[in-house]
C-alpha cells in the first residue's frame, strides 16, 4: 500500500485570453458553471479526497487576491445572512471554505507553461508526492470523486496515476496521448505519453487529461524537459521521461462527466448540460423552448 498524497497543486495563472472579455476583470476559476464558480468544483473534490492543502499557482497580485478572499470565511455576510434568516445561502457561503484545508501560494511570474507553473510549487511540496489539477476541466461524478478514484489507484500501485479519455484518433493531436497501452479493466498500463503527437504517431485512443497523481521525482526532472512543440515546458514530458526511466505510468478510466470550461464556447455549452442535468425543471424548459425553436425554424 503507498500513502496517499494531500497537497494538490491548481495552476491559475496566466490571462485566460479564451475567456476574454469576462476575464479582462476576474479570472476564469471564478467564472460561473451551474450557479457555482469553475474553481470551487475543484476544491470540493480536493475536500472529498481527504486533501489536506491545496497550492495556487498565481501569476500577479490580484490574481492571488481573489482566491485568498474567496476561500477566506466571510464572517461579516455569514452573520447577516442568518440575522436575514437566509439559512440556504448560509449554508452555500460555509461550504466554500472546506473545514481544516490549507491555502498555499507560489508565484508564477513568467508564462512558461503548466509544467514550469508546477515547479513554482516546488518548495511548497517538499519531498511529498502531489496531485495536480487543471482548473478549466471541471469532472462530475454519480459516486465516488474523480481524485478519490485515482488515488484508489496510486495506494494500490504507486508510480504516476491520471486521469484518461478515450477520444476518436482524429481528435487525439489536441491532447497528450498514452503510448505502449496495455488495459486491464478501466485500468491502462502505459509505457509513455506524447504531448500533441501528429496522427500517424498515435498508437492509443488514450488521452491524458488530468488530475494527476504523482510521485515527488517529477519535480526533479521538470528542470530536465526541453520546451516542446508549444515553445513551452509541459507535464506531459516530463511524465513521459519519468515512464522512460522506469516509473509506472497508469490511465483510469474514470465513471466522471468532463465539462470542458475552457473557452466561452465551451463554457456555454457546458452550463447548458449540466445546469439540466442537475435541474428538473430546467429540463423541461429546455425541451418545451426546443420544441418552439423548431417551430419557428
Amino acid at each position: 500500500m503507498f500513502a496517499r498524497p494531500e497537497v494538490v497543486v491548481l495552476p491559475v495563472a496566466g490571462l485566460s485570453t479564451r475567456n476574454l472579455p469576462a476575464t479582462k476583470a476576474m479570472h476564469k476559476g471564478f467564472l460561473c458553471l451551474n450557479n457555482l464558480p469553475i474553481i470551487q468544483y475543484a476544491v470540493d473534490a480536493c475536500a472529498e479526497a481527504g486533501v489536506k492543502e491545496v497550492v495556487f499557482i498565481y501569476s500577479d497580485d490580484t490574481c492571488r487576491n481573489m482566491y485568498e478572499h474567496y476561500f477566506t470565511p466571510n464572517k461579516k455576510l455569514e452573520e447577516k445572512l442568518l440575522r436575514s434568516d437566509k439559512l440556504e445561502l448560509w449554508e452555500a457561503i460555509k461550504r466554500t471554505v472546506p473545514t481544516g484545508m490549507k491555502f498555499s501560494f507560489a508565484c508564477q511570474d513568467e508564462p512558461k507553461g503548466n509544467g514550469h507553473a508546477i515547479l513554482c510549487a516546488k518548495d511548497i511540496i517538499g519531498e511529498r508526492d502531489f496531485m495536480v489539477m487543471w482548473v478549466d476541466d471541471v469532472y462530475v461524478c454519480p459516486g465516488q470523486g474523480i481524485l478519490s478514484q485515482l488515488l484508489d489507484v496510486y495506494e494500490r500501485f504507486g508510480g504516476m496515476v491520471e486521469n484518461v479519455i478515450k477520444f476518436p484518433k482524429d481528435q487525439l493531436s489536441r491532447y497528450g496521448v498514452l503510448t505502449g497501452v496495455q488495459c486491464e479493466n478501466n485500468i491502462i498500463l502505459a509505457k509513455g505519453v506524447v504531448e500533441k503527437p501528429k496522427v500517424e504517431e498515435i498508437d492509443s485512443d488514450y488521452a491524458s487529461m488530468g488530475p494527476y497523481v504523482l510521485p515527488n521525482l517529477i519535480l526533479d526532472l521538470l528542470p530536465q524537459v526541453t520546451k516542446g512543440s508549444n515553445g513551452e515546458i509541459n507535464l506531459t514530458d516530463a511524465i513521459n521521461l519519468a515512464a522512460q526511466q522506469g516509473c509506472p505510468l497508469r490511465g483510469v478510466v474514470t465513471n466522471a462527466e468532463r465539462y470542458d470550461c475552457g473557452t466561452n464556447e465551451e463554457l456555454a455549452k457546458s452550463n447548458i448540460r449540466l445546469s439540466i442535468r442537475e435541474n428538473k425543471v430546467l429540463y423541461d424548459e429546455a425541451v418545451k423552448t426546443i420544441k418552439e425553436l423548431n417551430q419557428q425554424l
